[in-house]
This record gives structure tokens, sequence and C-alpha cells, in this order.
């Protein structure tokens, strides 16, 4: 059996192997056996890390993710699901300009205060109200 060990695979993908064991048990990859205590795998792996690391960079969880591929392991990516997640984007890029804008406004407003500022208390309105939330998921962050 030939097969990439669970290490090199870790350098190659520039992950630890702690993560892949990870991925291993959420079935986004499989290990095709072991040589001595490491697993080993296909090297068809190394693509499949790409399309993970694609789709958590994109802000997939890692469950999406998993339902991005057929049950024999080839990709079966739903462009309506891509189109959401691209329109998902473009709320969070509209919330994040709104803040930045009201950030920078309050680094520079000449108010005596930032509770005299008219647009910084529109901004603290804003989040208590739940219309500003915390900030986009982290890439390589792992979430169900």
């Amino acid at each position: 059996m030939i097969g990439i060990d669970i290490a090199e695979v870790a350098r190659r993908a520039g992950l630890p192997a702690s993560t892949l064991r990870f991925y291993e048990e959420k079935g986004l990859i499989a290990s095709i056996g072991r040589r001595g205590q490491r697993r080993l795998f296909d090297s068809d792996v190394l693509e499949r890390l790409a399309l993970i690391a694609l789709g958590r960079a994109a802000g997939f969880s890692l469950d999406e993710i998993a339902l991005m591929f057929a049950p024999d392991g080839e990709p079966r990516i739903d462009r309506d699901r891509l189109a959401a997640k691209a329109d998902e984007l473009d709320g969070t890029i509209r919330r994040l300009q709104a803040m930045r804008d009201g950030l920078r406004h309050a680094a520079a407003c000449p108010a005596p205060s930032h509770m005299e500022c008219p647009t910084f208390r529109r901004l603290m309105r804003a989040a208590a109200s739940g219309a500003i939330q915390a900030g986009p998921t982290i890439p390589g962050r792992r979430t169900a």
C-alpha cells in the first residue's frame, strides 16, 4: 500500500496533524491505512484539504463543507449555496464598512467626548440593537 503519511500531509498542507485527525473524525477526509502508528492518506487528500481550506476561508462551517462532498468523496458543490454565501459576505462587508467608517469618524471627531458625538451614539445604538454584530468567522477556526 502506497500512501502519504500524516506527517507529510501535515507538512504539505500546512496543517497540524491534530487538525487532520479532527477532519478525519468529522468525515471530511479518510485515511487509507497505517504504517506503524501513523495514518496514511491517498495523495488526493491534498486537493480535498485545499477545498476544505477554501470553504473555511469563505466562512463555511465544517458541517457545511461536509455537505459539499458526495458519498463517494467527490466534490458536489451546490451553486445555490455558493451564491447564498456570497450574499452573506456582501452583508458582512457592508456591516464592516459601516463599522470602519464609524470608528474612523470617532477617532477624528472634534466633539469633546465621544458620548457627545451624534455619529458615535448612532453607532452605539446600532450595536445595542443587534444591527452590528460580532466580527466574521475567522478562517481556520474550528467550529461545527
